[in-house]
């Protein structure tokens, strides 16, 4: 497609012209463009003396930040595969990772937050990391390296060159294996290649119309498919700024959003609801985000009356981020309240009965096409895909004449009450807005309890910042015009938003909020 570039090497080469422009502000950070090849191009040089080739499998355990950035790119313009891991992870899931993804190399920074990576690894390992030379451990048999920031700068590259090796690497090299949360089953590492994902976001940005002239404000991790494709990636092709904050104070994150004036966003809500809650928040000029999804830090005459009669967006890290989406930001009708717009450019979709394989208009949701994962790392292509090449996505939808796509939850997550099925979004979005009537600022997370007679029954947790009782009949009387009777939650329990139990992904832990009810 006309603009897009097969390779990253390609996309470095043609936004060498943007020069000092910035590429990513992160809190005190700023990397321009021209910054961004030079540092990456010095870090490849090191790789390559360090024996790192086309193909090797390159660690980043980096937040969101210039290292980040200034690493995916050094180990992709030399054919490298990039590996990006959570900053999340516990020691356990490094070493999962580190196994299953066969990494040689690991660039590391030494911590995080409370995160303390060396002794991190040092425990996955079951050893200490070596003074110097290479690793040697029967734990993980292919990790060779682990170098933190200041060991890689001291890798001398004089002798070598990268212009080859940059100039071998294809539109269909692999760029990245990308992990899944794994917030539904064990983490599987999804393979993309240069020009499956930067064809996408090419496509995506000119749905969204991100734009040389923008600057984006993303919360989501780049170690994610969503910050690392829908975020970072997507910014570079577009040649616009992206900005983003690690910042735990939410007063720095509001300065750093006044001073820098992004002009759309795109993330987690709930990664910016502190933001809102914040004494500073009404005052601040935040006029200049008038585009994207953080509906709640957006310029006030943008944001819309009710979030749901607005087309959302659903991705996943198979399909290279964003699958389902429209460019239409204005308000919907009531038939189409829950929206999730259309299947992006480049995607077949197919909607099946998940116990007939029937063509259906509401069911598990099938897709296939050029910007499609190419598998999951490690394994077989018939445990990826159907026979035709279709991959079941395991997310049910719902399609309307107009053919939109309304999301209706996880198959594995559907509520069976009483023979009936009850998707959670619907009922979580039902229950936001009583709570928004009723003056209650809470997060709402709806699981299914186990039941002698009616095998489930719909169960809801409110999440306050003081975790105060709520009262449950005022709910169910909300929620009585919005829903089924068999849909309003037979049971509630409140909790404060600080106590929610999280996943070491960042989500909430749903089997841990049935703990709730015990009793």
């Amino acid at each position: 497609m006309s603009g897009a570039h097969d390779t990253v090497p390609a996309l470095l080469r043609a936004r060498s012209t943007l020069g000092d422009k910035a590429l990513l502000i992160c809190d005190d950070e700023r990397l321009s463009y021209a910054q961004a090849a030079a540092r990456s191009a010095e870090v490849a040089a090191r790789l390559v003396a360090l024996g790192v080739g086309r193909g090797s499998h390159i660690g980043l355990l980096y937040p969101n930040g210039a290292d980040f950035v200034v690493g995916l790119f050094a180990a992709a313009r030399i054919g490298a595969v990039v590996v990006p891991f959570s900053t999340f992870s516990t020691a356990p899931e490094l070493l999962g990772q580190l196994v299953d993804s066969d990494v040689a190399v690991l660039l590391a920074t030494r911590s995080h937050r409370s995160h303390d990576y060396v002794q991190r690894l040092t425990e996955a390992l079951g050893e200490a990391l070596p003074a110097s030379g290479p690793i040697m451990c029967a734990a993980v048999p292919v990790l060779r390296h682990v170098l933190f920031t200041d060991e890689l700068a001291a890798i001398d590259p004089r002798h070598v060159t990268v212009t080859a090796l940059e100039d071998d690497v294809d539109g269909c090299d692999v760029l990245a294996v990308i992990y899944t949360s794994g917030s539904t089953s064990t983490p599987k590492g999804v393979v993309h290649t240069h020009q499956g994902l930067l064809t996408h976001q090419h496509n995506l940005n000119a749905i969204r119309r991100l734009g040389r002239d923008d600057r984006l404000f993303c919360n989501s991790p780049f170690f994610w498919i969503g910050g690392f494709a829908f975020g970072l990636l997507a910014t570079a092709v577009a040649g616009a700024t992206l900005i983003c904050s690690n910042a735990t104070d939410p007063a720095a994150t509001l300065d750093l959003l006044e001073a820098e004036k992004p002009t759309i966003t795109n993330g987690f809500a709930a990664g910016i609801a502190h933001l809102v809650r914040h004494p500073s928040f009404g005052a601040r000029d935040l006029s200049s985000m008038r585009r994207g999804n953080l509906y709640p830090i957006m310029a006030s005459e943008v944001r819309p009356a009710d979030p749901q009669l607005r087309h959302n967006m659903l991705g996943m890290t198979e399909t290279g981020s964003v699958i389902l989406i429209s460019g239409d930001e204005s308000d919907q009708p009531e038939s189409r309240r829950g929206s999730y717009g259309h299947p992006a450019p480049g995607f077949q979709t197919r909607v099946i009965d998940p116990g007939t394989g029937a063509e259906a208009g509401t069911g598990e949701l099938l897709v296939r096409g050029p910007h499609l994962m190419q598998g999951y790392y490690g394994r077989r292509r018939e445990d990826c895909f159907d026979e035709d090449g279709w991959f079941h996505t395991g997310d049910l939808v719902r399609r309307d004449d107009d053919g939109l796509f309304y999301f209706l939850g996880r198959a594995g997550s559907m509520i069976k009450t009483a023979g009936a099925n009850v998707a959670p979004p619907e009922v979580e979005n039902a229950l936001a807005e009583v709570c928004e009537a009723l003056g209650v600022d809470a997060t709402v997370h709806v699981l299914g309890l186990a039941h002698p007679q009616r095998g489930q029954v719909v169960a809801a947790v409110i999440a306050t910042d003081g975790g105060d009782p709520v009262d449950d009949q005022r709910l169910r009387d909300g929620l009585r015009t919005r829903l089924s009777s068999y849909k309003i939650p037979r049971r509630f329990a409140a909790i404060r938003r600080a106590d929610l139990p999280l996943r070491s992904s960042g989500k909430v832990d749903l089997a841990a909020l049935t703990e709730l009810f015990d009793g």
